[in-house]
């Protein structure tokens, strides 16, 4: 499905542009990244609402946040935007589950998830015209944010916004925190993603497989190593997976680490060879 053209010119410009409000922001989906997201909104003074198929009652009352645990219900809490945190393998289910006639007005959806042009899809596929369509990725996380956004990168597609107003208060939660506000196509960060995001994890969950570990001799270069492999593998294995699948670069990307490894092989397999033949005629 092609990009939505209804975009407006008003896309170009940065959100600083429009006043900002306190928004209502309902979150679907309250696992640990939406929780981490969450904390920044209600310091910020946003109202936020969540659903979840785990129990998240409990922490959510503790946040003072309002827990549903029916959707239908929650799509009735008169949301500003719906905050789309499922992850990559669950998204489709999800949505086309959503009761979406159950909605009281028209928010803002906004998915993000690691990969863009799949919910893009989705959300253009399964939701009425008359609902906006923002796809975004906080290019961070629990880890590498937990000290600030400041300079993170967030990327962003206005894919099919009217009301600029919300969309624009919503953007400007990220700019307040001092995000790199990075406004591409959903395909070109696909594109990019492909090659770094999804690159690191495949070499991270590679040294997780090799069992490397620091070692009384290891270098900076190798505890640079150590620190990837444990970083990626903070992540679960359902976003591994999301971020090939569900990224059509990325197959490619693979390939190409594939045929790197294979010349970097047999740059060292001829090396041998011709020592072992340098050493030969010595004698």
């Amino acid at each position: 499905m092609a990009v939505s053209s209804s975009s407006s010119s008003s896309s170009s410009s940065s959100s600083s542009s429009s006043p900002s409000r306190n928004l209502k922001i309902g979150i679907v989906g309250f696992g640990p990244f939406a929780q981490f997201l969450a904390k920044i909104m209600i310091k910020q003074g946003h109202t936020l609402r969540a659903t979840s198929r785990s129990d998240h009652s409990s922490l959510c009352q503790d946040l003072g946040i309002s827990f549903f645990r029916d959707t239908g219900t929650f799509l009735e809490a008169n949301n500003d935007v719906i905050l789309i945190c499922t992850s990559i393998l669950s998204l489709s289910e999800v949505l086309n589950t959503m009761p979406l006639h159950c909605l009281k007005r028209s928010p803002l959806f906004v998915d993000v998830l690691s990969v863009k042009e799949y919910p893009r899809d989705i959300l253009l596929k399964v939701l009425p015209e008359e609902l906006d369509v923002l796809c975004t990725h906080p290019m961070f996380g629990p880890e590498s944010g937990k000290n600030g956004w400041k300079d993170l990168a967030f990327m962003y597609e206005r894919v099919r916004i009217k009301d600029e107003a919300t969309c624009s208060s919503f953007l400007r939660i990220f700019e307040t925190e001092g995000c790199r506000m990075l406004e591409m196509s959903c395909e070109e960060h696909d594109m990019v993603a492909a090659r770094s995001q999804f690159l690191t994890h495949t070499i991270g969950r590679i040294l997780s497989e090799m069992e490397v570990k620091p070692t009384s001799m290891s270098t900076k270069g190798f505890e640079t190593l150590i620190h990837l492999k444990e970083s990626t593998m903070k992540d679960s294995s359902d976003l591994f997976s999301g971020l090939f699948v569900y990224n059509r670069f990325a197959k490619q990307e693979l390939k190409n680490l594939e045929l790197s490894l294979e010349k970097v092989k047999q740059m060292l397999q001829d090396k041998m060879t011709k020592e072992q033949n340098l050493n030969e005629s010595k004698f």
